[in-house]
């Protein structure tokens, strides 16, 4: 008895074969940390059935209004970020309420960038992220489409 060798491998997508496209997510009035959690599952692709761990399968994904992102409970109040100068006791900090005022882009990347794998291949993901703190964004001509996500319960 013969068996076809083709039907006991499982087809995984090359580089040329992703269909890559634009997404625009408005973060205005999103917790952080569910927009964060949406966006990054954009961005690795585990959305598509195409979905491949050791593949950058994702969309591009474009987030606006960054300024507009909130915080549940006292984490405003309480949250702060951590960075070390690489000098003896150089550990800086930074609060919440400070960071979202200066680079309220920064507080969605971080927060998304810790969600992606800790490997080259997140940093290759993370490169198809573009945040903006207000809503507009220059990639018109990319024709992204929008997705709305969940709003949360007020």
């Amino acid at each position: 008895m013969t068996t076809d060798a083709r039907t006991f491998h499982t087809w995984h997508p090359k580089g040329n074969e992703l269909q890559r496209d634009w997404v625009v997510v408005d973060a205005k009035d999103q917790v952080l940390g569910r927009i964060a959690t949406q966006v990054a599952h954009i961005l690795r692709g585990k959305h598509k059935p195409t979905w491949s761990p050791h593949v950058d399968g994702g969309d591009f994904v474009i987030v606006v209004n960054a300024e507009g992102v909130v915080l549940t409970g006292n984490k405003a109040a309480q949250k702060v970020y951590y960075h070390h100068t690489g000098y003896p006791g150089g550990i800086k900090e930074t609060p919440y309420r400070i960071m979202i005022a200066k680079h309220p882009e920064r507080v969605l990347k971080f927060a998304i960038k810790g969600m992606l794998p800790k490997t080259r291949l997140g940093r290759q993901m993370l490169r198809k992220l573009h945040i903006y703190r207000g809503a507009t964004h220059p990639h018109a001509a990319q024709q992204p489409r929008t997705v709305t996500l969940a709003k949360r319960a007020s």
